[in-house]
């Protein structure tokens, strides 16, 4: 009779519901699907991140989760989240502006959540597969609607560039760029430890990825930031002669690329085309907006250079400042200034800035140490801050989401990694090795 009881399917239910394991490995799996469909979708990323949360709240350790909020990694952000609430207070913008302001940097709150799940977790690698992967099968696709753009899922004459599936050239870009030199970490690593053919599958998957973004789409910004990025890994993971030689051979190949590559051609003639333009006939050309733009908006910072002019009022004040016909470089109108600096400083002045860069460096002096998730880690924090030269990409949705998951799914990794060392254990990789000997 008892063991009727316990086996009664509503016990079973009661079993299943406090089973703390099956709901970290559901927590896992909406982390995957999140990173899986980065790529594709937005409305799906936004629907697993939902779950997500919903699915680690259940099983969460509020004591260690509040600990966790003391340290910088997490109140900062948290705090730039609580400025651009506060500064509704003071904006002059419609409510449904200002209200519309905080929503970019509401994913901000979801970092402290990875940190805390993936210091326990130990499928965090199993995101960044997942990212990888879809990037991948995306690049694939990018070559075959180069080829036949009639399969691209955009309309015909709809803003995206040439090769672009879903979404647009600069998200894209910027995915490809991040597993291109993602990938040099491993793929370095494989090639000491005479593991020849992986390291050659992984290359020409990162070969992929930087021949696409030279013939099919060209992004100025992962132009820029590429090199930086290669360079920060030369620094940091090579001795200073194999470094040069493998800057030598890329400035070659980037030659040979440039030679052979009417699209990057393309792009390099147009920036000082474009510049001429703007300057001398005050054109609406992509290089004239953005001085425009950053020329405007620290102009508006001067005008309330502590706390800003208040959350949603960026675009108030170049309504207010447009001048000159339709076609005009300093009509045009916009809410955001491309640059995540000047984005913020106009809304929440230097106090904003100060909370922004602090937060930066705060991601980046987590991943100080050595691996694979601390590079991956580190790559994040440095290709956001570089494209946010040129964007505001903590508050843009495709490349906010790339931040918040790989400093938030790292960053937990590297809070495990240590807290393993603190108690004398193993790490998830030392345990790997470990394995791989005995075997």
């Amino acid at each position: 009779m008892n063991a009727s009881i316990a086996d009664s399917p509503m016990s079973q239910v009661r079993r299943y519901w406090r089973d703390r394991q099956r709901w970290m490995t559901a927590a896992d799996v909406f982390a995957v699907l999140a990173a899986l469909t980065l790529p594709w979708s937005t409305s799906l990323v936004a629907i697993f991140v939902a779950c997500w949360l919903v699915t680690m709240a259940w099983v969460m350790d509020w004591g260690a989760y509040a600990r966790l909020l003391k340290q910088p990694i997490c109140y900062l952000p948290l705090s730039l989240v609580g400025l651009a609430v506060i500064g509704t207070l003071w904006s002059d913008a419609t409510w449904g502006a200002r209200l519309s302001a905080i929503n970019p940097t509401v994913k901000l709150l979801v970092l402290p959540g990875l940190f805390y799940h993936f210091e326990r977790s130990s499928r965090g690698m199993w995101v960044f597969v997942a990212f990888l992967v879809s990037c991948t099968l995306l690049m694939l696709m990018s070559w075959i609607v180069a080829i036949d753009p009639s399969l691209s899922l955009k309309a015909p004459g709809e803003p995206g560039g040439r090769g672009i599936f879903v979404k647009n050239y600069i998200a894209q870009s910027q995915e490809f760029a991040l597993c291109a030199v993602a990938l040099a970490y491993p793929i370095i690593s494989l090639l000491r430890t005479n593991r020849t053919w992986p390291a050659l599958v992984l290359g020409a998957i990162s070969l992929g990825f930087a021949v696409n973004m030279a013939f099919v789409i060209v992004s100025r910004t992962a132009m820029v930031t590429m090199p930086i990025m290669l360079a920060v890994f030369a620094l940091l993971h090579l001795k200073w002669r194999t470094s040069l030689m493998i800057f030598g051979a890329l400035v070659i190949m980037a030659g040979l690329a440039w030679a052979t590559s009417p699209q990057l051609q393309q792009k390099s003639d147009a920036f000082f085309t474009e510049y001429q333009l703007y300057k001398t006939q005050n054109v609406a050309t992509s290089i004239g907006l953005r001085l425009e733009f950053w020329k405007k908006s620290l102009g508006f910072f001067a005008e309330a250079p502590v706390v800003g002019h208040g959350t949603g009022s960026t675009r108030g004040l170049f309504e207010r400042a447009a001048t000159g016909n339709t076609d005009s470089a300093t009509r045009e109108i916009i809410g955001n200034p491309h640059n995540q600096t000047l984005n913020v400083a106009v809304q929440w002045g230097i106090i904003g800035v100060i909370l922004l860069y602090a937060m930066w460096l705060a991601h980046l002096l987590l991943f100080r140490g050595e691996g694979l998730v601390a590079w991956i880690g580190l790559l994040v924090v440095v290709q956001n801050i570089f494209t946010s030269l040129f964007n505001s990409h903590i508050f843009d949705f495709h490349e906010g989401w790339m931040y918040v998951l790989g400093v938030g799914v790292a960053g937990g990794m590297v809070l495990q990694a240590k807290a393993r060392r603190v108690a004398g254990e193993p790490s998830a990789a030392g345990h790997d090795r470990w394995h791989a000997r005995r075997r």
